[in-house]
């Protein structure tokens, strides 16, 4: 266990790297973004995640790595919802036409207060005030973290002082190899549905069975394959119930070069595969690696994107005395 400054942003604000260890694991993260910035698997050299080496590199090339997003994941499109007969205007962040993350001052952009570091486990926290990126209410959330069994172990605990929208979610990007892209890793994802998107990549509402798609992923597939064979970049949300549940798991991933497997279990109702292909980082990552179109996968467990907006989906709605728990474990074996 140990505990160092990693770096310091423009406004004097320091940020801290904590390390971790247990269960066949060992992790550092980061106070800025609750960000998991390196992750090892004992008897396998190279790093799980993509991550970077100092902190200027996150202000400016990371694409959320390793970052908890919120205080709302993923999009909501146009900006806009009503809450109890209210309507809202959210920051528009990507392109200037969508709602992202969070928005640029998101839960993955600012620091996150130590409340507990042990030697396999920690406890982050954020309030996120009302009116950030024009959002009602304020938010307090929790991070915990545990190394356990070969699993990275992940729950989020937010409460609110007014009805608003909460749904916090982890988006590492992992490779199982140390390859220089994950297209000849496999992929199953336990859903029989997915979300079709716009240009936006926004939810146009229709649920639509994955069978006989491209998006049926039940069976083991090799995902440059599948991708390269249909002629898509997944980008895509996987309905994986209608509403919160027991852990249970819900995806499975495998390197052939290494035989190192992700198998990764979840509470939530969803789970976004973005492979991040065309995806360039202009520097270096962990070790010098180039990290250039789908050098790493996300599994990004959920409540669906743009839920708000479209009857039918998991609610988004978290309420003054409810506690929204999202929990979500990464277990790699080889």
């Amino acid at each position: 266990m140990s505990r160092r400054i990693f770096g310091t942003l423009p406004d004097g604000t320091q940020v801290e790297a904590l390390t971790l260890s247990g269960g066949g694991l060992r992790a550092e993260v980061l106070t800025y973004g609750a960000v998991v910035r390196d992750l090892r698997l004992d008897g396998h050299a190279p790093p799980l995640v993509l991550g970077f080496e100092t902190l200027e590199d996150y202000l400016g090339h990371s694409r959320n790595h390793g970052a908890t997003c919120g205080r709302v994941a993923n999009r909501i499109g146009n900006g806009r919802f009503s809450l109890d007969g209210r309507d809202y205007a959210l920051e528009l962040n990507e392109k200037g036409v969508t709602h992202s993350h969070g928005g640029s001052r998101g839960m993955a952009k600012r620091v996150w207060k130590v409340e507990e570091h042990g030697a396999d486990r920690l406890t982050l926290s954020i309030h996120d005030p009302a009116g950030q990126a024009g959002y009602p209410g304020a938010v307090d959330s929790l991070c915990h973290m545990r190394l356990a069994d070969g699993g990275l172990e992940i729950t989020y605990e937010s409460r609110v002082d007014a009805p608003t929208l909460v749904n916090l979610c982890h988006h590492g990007y992992f490779n199982l190899d140390g390859g220089p892209d994950i297209l000849s890793h496999r992929m199953r994802i336990d859903a029989g549905a997915y979300l079709p998107v716009n240009a936006l990549k926004v939810p146009t509402g229709e649920i639509a069975p994955v069978s006989g798609t491209a998006f049926d992923l039940r069976d083991a597939t090799i995902l440059g394959d599948r991708m390269a064979e249909a002629g898509i970049a997944f980008d895509h949300n996987f309905c994986l119930s209608e509403g919160r549940v027991d852990l249970r798991p819900v995806a499975w991933a495998e390197s052939p070069a290494s035989g190192v497997t992700l198998e990764v279990l979840t509470t939530e109702p969803g789970v976004q595969l973005f492979c991040a292909v065309g995806m360039v980082i202009g520097v270096p990552g962990l070790g010098g690696r180039d990290y250039g179109s789908a050098a790493g996968f996300c599994l990004e467990t959920q409540i669906w994107p743009d839920a708000i907006n479209h009857p039918g989906f998991p609610d988004l709605v978290l309420r003054p005395g409810e506690v929204r728990r999202q929990a979500t474990v990464y277990r790699f074996s080889r």
